[in-house]
């Protein structure tokens, strides 16, 4: 069964949404990179136990995402942050390139690049 990052992902969102034990189970699997086998060893089920705990947390974080979609706005805000950020650096650039550079586009660059970064945290 091959790990997948998504969902992971969606563990760090919705996780609470889980029971204790499902919220664990996954932990141990995608978090701590635990195997099947020992993660039966840690809760005293079968692999297979352990396989449909997995599988059954998944489809739940899966149904979630699609029907709330934190994760994939959380993301869509992250790229236009980045963008900003982008274009703040490189307005800061240009002004320092001019003959005619202004302190208060640099105030402002420095005063929008510091709110990002904030924002990022």
């Amino acid at each position: 069964m091959p790990k997948n990052l998504e969902i992971s992902y969606l563990l760090d969102f919705y996780g609470e949404v889980l029971s204790q034990k499902q919220r664990d189970v996954m932990e141990q699997y995608y978090n701590d990179d635990l195997s099947l086998a020992e993660i039966s060893e840690n809760f005293g089920i079968t692999r297979q136990g352990v396989r449909d705990a997995i599988k059954r947390a998944e489809a739940i974080l899966l149904e979630l995402e699609e029907k709330v979609g934190f994760v994939r706005r959380y993301g869509a805000v992250q790229e236009r942050i980045l963008q900003i950020q982008k274009l703040a650096t490189d307005i800061r650039a240009s002004n320092r390139k001019s003959d005619a550079c202004s302190a208060q586009i640099e105030r402002d660059c420095t005063s929008i690049l510091e709110i990002l970064s904030s924002i990022s945290e």
